[in-house]
């Protein structure tokens, strides 16, 4: 704040030949009672900015709360409610029933009792009745307190009452859902970023087969971090498999009951996302031309949201829109919640190499911007398109067929990080690259050591995601496995 002085200096306030100290923050000499009123006026200017920084906190505050303890928070209290309601009424319908078939034979007793009195009655009334009326009258009473006695030793509840519990859930749980798929932060905070070069199987790998251990061609996969779960498209299985870590099997989540069209059955499923909004699978049926919504409750329960459409792979956006890409129209549509319009958002422009075409769109990435970007197979490239853009920008690929840097050959899954890094899966190069944004060049991350089935290698690798650490997921089609390569901390 200050430093003293040995020569003469005139004090800035009121010039006489004594200043005694100097501001190290304004450079000037004050006198020693002038320099205590810069220093209280130092301290008026800190207390305004506490002042203007407590205001700022209750704005941050408030809009914490409006973000916090809005439209989201408000349905989570609906469904509460809802949900407590529902099990409620089952409960009272169920103790309903408990009361009614408890008090059945009490019930019929009242009835015959109240039949006797009238008997009795109608005896008094025409006083006509002889020995063998009273016998009567007297058997039907005391069979009557046999009956109520067997009831008061009878187990309550009656030892004959069960609870019954259904599979079908009573109230359908529900999730946040937190707009997927999106790259961690930790691909977005290291610019050189590498992973291991070795993966680890850990799913399938064991041969091409249809048991829970095997696949047989997979190809679109999906990672759900809340539930540690991989869900795998199993194309010439017919089925989406679900797998947890270190589990030595999978589960058949949709399909499994052979080839075919019916609503339990698929036909080469290419791709599936997880639908947390309605507690199911949203599945590309490519064989069936159709993109079908598989629930979880129910298997025979299921729907279909878009048809005669030979659709590749489905990503969806953060409003719940479903982008789909067209094999054979070489177009990517996209579609709104309950409804059939289908906007075209890339291609449509029939099968070519221009800027405003595709040639056998496969696997796409949907931004937070709802930009598109569309592996564009038989082209050798990877397009992104911008919401509303009437044609396309290469940002991958681009120069030919080939196993140069600057060429792809039959690219398929694709990721891009919030830098605007694209990851690719090479397919026929049997390896995964990275193109950074403007590069005329794409590195290699993972493979790129020839054709095999090393853990180092693949063969035809397809679908490509990440983990919420960081961690790469490659689904290695012609090895039938999944393999995951660990972020290296020690480069």
């Amino acid at each position: 704040m200050a430093t003293l002085i040995s020569g003469k200096e005139n004090c800035v306030k009121c010039e006489k030949e004594r200043a005694t100290s100097r501001c190290t923050g304004c450079l000037q000499y004050f006198c020693y009672n002038h320099f205590k009123d810069h220093h209280q006026e130092l301290n008026k200017q800190l207390d305004e900015i506490e002042v203007s920084r407590d205001i700022f906190k209750q704005i941050l505050d408030l809009q914490i709360n409006r973000t916090n303890h809005g439209l989201i928070l408000k349905q989570i209290d609906e469904w509460e409610e809802n949900s407590i309601k529902i099990i409620q009424q089952t409960a009272n319908e169920c103790r309903e029933i408990v009361f009614q078939y408890a008090n059945r034979d009490i019930h019929q007793i009242e009835v015959n009792l109240i039949k006797l009195t009238d008997q009795l009655t109608e005896m008094r009334r025409e006083d006509d009745f002889n020995e063998i009326d009273i016998k009567e009258l007297v058997e039907s009473l005391s069979h009557l307190k046999d009956q109520l006695k067997e009831t008061k030793e009878e187990p309550n509840p009656p030892s004959n009452l069960s609870i019954q519990q259904t599979f079908t859930p009573l109230v359908n749980k529900i999730s946040v859902i937190i707009p997927s798929p999106q790259p961690p932060s930790s691909l977005n905070t290291k610019t050189r970023i590498k992973w291991k070069q070795y993966g680890i199987t850990v799913a399938g790998g064991n041969g091409k087969g249809n048991r829970f251990n095997q696949f047989s061609s997979p190809r679109g996969i999906y990672i759900d971090d809340d539930e540690q779960s991989i869900y795998i498209a199993d194309y010439e299985n017919h089925r989406v498999i679900e797998w947890k870590p270190d589990a030595m099997n999978g589960l058949v989540v949709a399909g499994g009951n052979g080839q075919g069209y019916s609503l339990d059955q698929l036909d080469r499923p290419t791709d599936s996302i997880l639908d947390k909004k309605n507690n199911g699978l949203i599945i590309c049926d490519r064989g069936n031309r159709r993109v079908i919504q598989w629930s979880s409750q129910n298997e025979k329960k299921q729907e279909i949201l878009i048809s005669n459409i030979y659709c590749s792979r489905v990503a969806m956006d953060n409003e719940g829109c479903l982008y789909v890409s067209d094999w054979d129209k070489n177009e990517v549509v996209r579609c709104k919640p309950g409804e059939s319009h289908r906007l075209i958002v890339a291609g449509g422009h029939g099968k070519g190499e221009h800027r405003n075409q595709l040639n056998s769109p496969t696997y796409l990435f949907v931004d937070q911007d709802r930009t598109v970007y569309v592996s564009d197979y038989h082209n050798n490239r990877v397009m992104k398109w911008k919401e509303g853009a009437r044609k396309g920008t290469i940002v991958a690929g681009g120069q030919g067929q080939g196993h140069s840097r600057s060429q792809l050959d039959h690219p398929q899954g694709i990721v891009v990080d919030q830098l605007g890094n694209v990851y690719v899966a090479d397919c026929w190069n049997h390896r995964v690259v990275c193109w950074r944004p403007g590069a005329k060049k794409g590195s290699v991350v993972v493979g790129g050591n020839g054709r095999g089935d090393a853990s180092d290698q693949f063969q035809y690798p397809v679908g490509l995601s990440f983990d919420r650490k960081g961690n790469l997921y490659v689904v290695d089609q012609s090895n039938h496995r999944v393999q995951k390569f660990h972020i290296d901390n020690d480069d």
